[in-house]
């Protein structure tokens, strides 16, 4: 995720907190020379607007989820699509149950930065909107995306059904007879934790652009 710094001062949280946030890809770096970030315990959202009926999307193939870096670049973009209906941030992959960002962080988890894509397939359809996640992200970048290093950063795509993994596997290959060494996943879905309310539409909310994304025609036809 493009990092979110948050520094401490302990010898003053008695009196007053203070409280400085470092947004962007952009961000201090470690002595390791990876972004660091230590973000305040959140809640959790227990719902996302706008409301939709997510069983019924679900049963009509009108789900979807990807990795691609930082969740709200990816978000970001995403929601962007028409048809697609929310976007979600959270976390996919890992073993750890109900995992908070610190967790992902930590590098531990084996959790991804992913968003859940609902999306009404009488309007777009899933390749539409897979094409569109390698337009907005490097998939050749294996370590990663842009300055955010780690294994919580990697491409990858979680698919719902053979149907999803075919139109992954023939995008990828337009995209390698392109000449790019694509690295990203293909994982079969498991269980998505949804993240912290704070990560949810983080550009919306800022008024910003991402720094880590950025649509690229990647395929060569304009479209």
């Amino acid at each position: 995720m493009c990092r979110l710094v948050a520094a401490y001062n302990l010898l003053m949280r008695r009196a007053a907190f203070a409280l400085i946030l470092l947004v962007g890809c952009s961000s201090p770096t470690a002595d390791n020379g990876k972004a660091t970030h230590q973000a305040p315990e959140q809640p959790r959202p227990t719902t996302i607007e706008p409301a939709i009926d997510t069983a019924a999307l679900e049963a009509r193939g009108g789900v979807a989820y990807f990795a691609g870096g930082c969740f709200w670049g990816v978000e970001h973009f995403l929601e962007q699509v028409d048809g697609v209906l929310r976007v979600e941030s959270g976390y996919m992959g890992g073993h750890l149950d109900n995992p908070s960002y610190e967790d992902v962080s930590s590098q531990t988890s084996g959790h991804l930065e992913t968003v859940r894509v609902y999306f009404d397939p009488d309007r777009v359809s899933y390749q539409t909107i897979a094409r569109r996640f390698f337009e907005i992200h490097d998939p050749t970048q294996a370590d990663g995306q842009g300055p955010d290093i780690g294994p919580e950063y990697l491409s990858a795509v979680f698919v719902t059904n053979k149907e999803q993994r075919a139109v992954v596997e023939q995008l990828i290959e337009r995209l390698n007879d392109r000449g790019y060494a694509v690295v990203t996943q293909i994982r079969p879905v498991v269980k998505f934790w949804l993240a912290e309310d704070y990560h949810q539409d983080w550009y919306a909310k800022k008024r910003e652009q991402p720094y880590c994304h950025a649509p690229v025609d990647r395929f060569g036809d304009g479209s």
